[in-house]
């Protein structure tokens, strides 16, 4: 299916491209559709191409010499991933594999290169969204050595809320990714069984509520937010 030139120009990454160069991605780049729990990208593996998430939601993990696996993180509409093994020709970091049915855009290494040399627009808007990342892996490396379990979960939500959440004409926050309780429980460092604890109480409170899809609305984000206190 062909690239939409609009669809380009409302992601972060393609931000203040000229019709002309949305034209050159639209040409050049590819789009796949992966049905849920699929992967995309093996860890260890070369890297040709990288990726940007039209739709759906990724898993990002790794597997650590012992075979354990480390969850660390959860991306969706409008994220890029792959983009560390082009830029220093390294293997993949990660494994990546689809929490649900996702849509992305495949970019070669050879289009990436063209793009760095030709549109200074994209190694800006690449630096911006690295640059993010790494502030928002500090971040979340300090909710960790800071708050509890109720804490973390509180700050995860909220994270997902500013990076993805869509306000509701009453107010409320929808979180439009599928975030199951296990999800939660492998990125803020606690079991499942403690983090249902801590979710309970929350619906409880009023503070959230989750659907059947496991698309999670933040009702009280002042209340959430004080629990990171």
């Amino acid at each position: 299916m062909p690239l939409d030139t609009k669809q380009l120009a409302s992601i972060a990454l393609f931000d203040k491209f000229t019709p002309e160069q949305l034209e050159f991605v639209a040409a050049h780049a590819r789009q796949r559709t992966y049905r849920a729990d699929e992967a995309i990208v093996h860890q260890d593996d070369p890297g040709e191409n990288f990726f940007v998430i039209l739709h759906g939601t990724v898993k990002i993990s790794s597997t650590l010499p012992d075979g354990n696996e480390v969850f660390l993180a959860l991306l969706a509409a409008g994220d890029t991933f792959g983009e560390m093994s082009l830029l220093d020709s390294g293997s993949r970091s990660a494994d990546v594999i689809t929490q649900e049915a996702t849509t992305l855009i495949s970019i070669d290494r050879a289009t990436y290169e063209e793009m760095l040399n030709t549109i200074p627009t994209f190694t800006r808007n690449l630096l911006r969204l690295l640059a993010r990342r790494l502030r928002l892996a500090n971040v979340r490396i300090l909710a960790h050595s800071t708050f509890d379990v109720y804490g973390r979960v509180a700050h995860q939500l909220i994270e997902f809320g500013n990076l993805y959440g869509q306000t509701l004409p009453n107010g409320d926050i929808l979180i439009p990714i599928r975030l199951t309780q296990g999800d939660i429980a492998q990125l803020v460092g606690a079991s499942r069984e403690r983090v249902n604890q801590v979710m309970v109480a929350y619906r409880q409170r009023g503070l959230l509520s989750v659907d059947p899809s496991y698309r999670i609305t933040i009702h009280k984000r002042a209340e959430l937010e004080k629990r990171m206190q």
